[in-house]
């Protein structure tokens, strides 16, 4: 039979010795700024014009469906979600950057997501840093 102490240090030399699971995957910024252009056509994250969508200056932070600016074009559902008290983290725009309709399921975004890790981190990455021109 093992002592206690014999245990506390098989169950450590396995901690230290078991693979570690990978980190959240840093971001590159320039590299979003690249898969940004898949947005370009409809949202600006550069300026706080608004196009077809909203300006995503400054998003991350923002509670969902609340930019002044364009308040009167967010669908309701987006807004019921700002309400509810969504708010735009890394977490929550990974969710929705990979699959816009599960998340805000009446939205008026017609884009079918992003479905790289790699772009996903990256654009999340390159809208974070708050880009300005």
């Amino acid at each position: 039979m093992k002592s206690i102490s014999q245990c506390v240090r098989i169950g450590l030399a396995i901690a230290v010795l078991a693979p570690i699971p990978a980190l959240a995957q840093e971001g590159d910024p320039a590299a979003g700024k690249t898969v940004f252009n898949k947005c370009r056509a409809c949202h600006e994250a550069e300026t706080d014009r608004n196009k077809v969508g909203p300006s995503l200056l400054g998003v991350v932070g923002r509670t969902a469906g609340t930019l002044e600016s364009y308040q009167s074009r967010y669908s309701p559902n987006m807004k019921e979600l700002g309400e509810e008290g969504l708010v735009w983290n890394e977490e929550n725009l990974t969710e929705y950057l990979r699959d816009p309709k599960a998340v805000v399921p009446q939205g008026k975004m017609a884009f079918a997501g992003l479905k790289n890790d790699e772009d996903l981190a990256n654009v999340i990455a390159y809208l974070q840093a708050d880009p300005k021109p």
